[in-house]
């Protein structure tokens, strides 16, 4: 069995997407779709803006949805491979919904944009931050972040593989939780280079206002389920989408749970479409004894 899985922030660079485009119309079409939805050149964002363009979460967000669904439609025209299973980290979601046709590119596109600019705004730049743990297990982390609160916000964001967590809340928080998690012997404490403290309490302004913003967003039927990040678990039912994008904003990403579930109900190979390749890299160390590979050039398709 094959499973989907679909990238978020952080797998942006400039020129992503571009050789898709220029190789097939199928790939083409879907940047041009995304232009026509957001009344301005995605394209020219993705193939030939600057890094720190793309780095504005209001620009991340659409631009690795945009060129993730440019790859799936140039897979599904070149090959044969279908999912069992569709899953994305974060941002990602979006994109493995709209692999199932639960969203229409334009929608989620639309929508991301929105969530981008809402999370950029939820927290004054400087107040929240996000650092990578390694080396902690996921309990113990969970109880050197509550030392660390002292009254403000500091929990595990993304669980993304065992030994590899992700922090977030408020900045001094997180740097005390740094500090403690290196006195227990952390491997190594990294503050990362994010403009807000996603999937923290933190964000709950933006999940308001996604929510409003998801209301009028239609959701189709499901061509196979996907494993959200907020449940680690299957889901294909139309109704559900919209709660779990929504709590999806504050939620820890259930990274590693997500992959094992999927190894558990018999997935063998995983293959990640879009920019970047960390999910494929994870999804080995996570599901021992599966396979996996990433799409997002001409040169990783002619792998296949």
């Amino acid at each position: 069995m094959n499973a989907f899985l679909f990238p978020g922030q952080g797998s942006q660079f400039s020129g992503m997407g571009q050789d898709l485009a220029d190789n097939f119309p199928v790939a083409r079409h879907v940047f041009e779709e995304a232009n026509d939805a957001l009344g301005f050149d995605l394209a020219a964002l993705c193939f030939s803006g600057s890094e720190e363009d793309l780095k504005l979460t209001a620009n991340t967000q659409p631009a690795i949805l945009t060129t993730s669904v440019a790859a799936l439609r140039v897979l599904e025209q070149e090959t044969d491979l279908a999912p069992t299973f569709a899953a994305g980290h974060s941002l990602g979601e979006y994109s493995a919904l709209v692999a199932v046709g639960a969203l229409t590119l334009a929608d989620a596109v639309k929508t991301v944009r929105q969530r981008g600019t809402f999370m950029q705004e939820a927290v004054p730049v400087g107040v929240g931050a996000m650092a990578a743990i390694m080396g902690v297990d996921a309990p113990e982390l969970v109880k050197i972040c509550e030392q660390a609160a002292e009254g403000e916000v500091v929990a595990p964001a993304n669980f993304n593989s065992p030994g590899q967590i992700v922090i977030a809340g408020h900045a001094t928080a997180v740097e005390r939780a740094m500090t403690l998690a290196k006195e227990a012997g952390a491997k190594r404490a990294l503050p990362l280079p994010v403009s807000a403290p996603f999937h923290s309490a933190l964000m709950q302004p933006a999940a308001q206002r996604l929510a409003e913003e998801l209301e009028t967003v239609p959701v189709g039927d499901f061509r196979c389920p996907v494993i959200g990040n907020v449940e680690a678990a299957p889901y294909d039912n139309s109704e559900r989408v919209k709660p779990l994008l929504v709590e999806q904003v504050c939620a820890a990403v259930r990274w590693d749970e997500s992959v094992l579930k999927m190894s558990e109900l018999g997935v063998s190979h995983f293959i990640e479409i879009g920019p970047g390749k960390v999910l494929s890299g994870l999804a080995k160390r996570i599901a021992k004894g599966t396979t996996a590979q990433n799409i997002g050039t001409v040169t990783d398709l002619k792998k296949i």
